[in-house]
């Protein structure tokens, strides 16, 4: 798995490619979890890259969701692929995330 962290003000915007699952789980918490000891309290998970996600890796974002709560913070994933949009709803995660079609979509709905 790959992620890269990007700065949009004071975003973050973490991109994933490849498998977010068991394997690569450790990975994405520990990327996630650097962003915001730095002090970040607004992220942007990009999912562009990612073609498969288990429920390890949904446990990723729930964690991302309740530490971003305890931080009064901010969580938008975008552009999920069918395939990851499919796990998301059918797991109801997409009830409790808030998922959006792009990027600009998802640094819009931003409240700065």
């Amino acid at each position: 798995m790959e992620i890269r962290v990007r700065e949009a003000g004071n975003i973050k915007i973490l991109d994933f490619a490849g498998k977010l699952d068991t394997g690569t789980s450790p990975e994405a918490e520990t990327a996630i979890s650097k962003v915001l000891e730095s002090g970040c309290n607004k992220l942007i998970i990009n999912l562009k890259g990612i073609e498969y996600v288990s429920s390890s890796g949904l446990r990723v974002f729930l964690i991302t969701v309740k530490k971003l709560a305890a931080l009064n913070g901010q969580l938008k994933i975008c552009q999920p692929s069918e395939v990851v949009s499919e796990i998301l709803d059918i797991s109801g995660f997409s009830t409790i995330l808030d998922v959006r079609d792009s990027e600009e979509e998802a640094l819009s709905a931003m409240q700065l």
